[in-house]
């Protein structure tokens, strides 16, 4: 199973957030066969193996986190984990922001019809600078890295539901 790229969800946290802001942003989506809750869908993101890694290097820089943690903001029972604190949470939807504030992410359990549930994951990043007219304006390194974000955001997904699939 590969997660596929989305529009974001209109009326979403992210899109809200995004048209908000003037924020880039972008969804991944994957589809189960069965039920997931978006608490068991979150926690398995915080625990995986990828994103442990992530996580060891935020410890370097201060961070901590643990997967008591991140079971604690997947059940709604904590609010931060490493560098990243709730900013809003739905009964299937749950926004993160990190300390910068510039960057989000995004988590979302859809319920479909058949019994299964489509998985989505998304970012957004909140510009720093606008143009003369306003506009959004990204730098260097935002070109520069967002083909590997878009290729780590794919497989934090495809991670996160390969744990789903050990518990299932």
């Amino acid at each position: 199973m590969r997660p596929t790229d989305a529009p974001v969800p209109s009326d979403s946290l992210l899109d809200r957030l995004a048209r908000a802001k003037g924020a880039f942003a972008d969804a991944y989506a994957l589809r189960l066969p069965r039920e997931v809750p978006l608490a068991d869908f979150v926690e398995a993101f915080y625990t995986t193996r990828l994103f442990k890694f992530e996580r060891s290097v935020l410890v370097l820089l201060g961070k901590r986190s643990s997967d008591a943690m991140a079971r604690a903001v997947a059940r709604g029972d904590g609010e931060r984990i490493a560098a990243w604190t709730v900013e809003a949470r739905t009964a299937d939807e749950l926004l993160m922001h990190e300390d910068s504030g510039v960057t989000r992410s995004w988590f979302k359990a859809e319920a479909l019809a058949d019994g299964g549930t489509m998985l989505w994951f998304g970012s957004a990043l909140v510009p720093r600078r606008r143009g003369p007219g306003g506009e959004p304006t990204f730098g260097v390194g935002f070109h520069a890295l967002i083909g590997f974000h878009r290729r780590y955001s794919r497989a934090l997904l495809a991670a996160a539901v390969r744990r789903l699939a050990k518990v299932a």
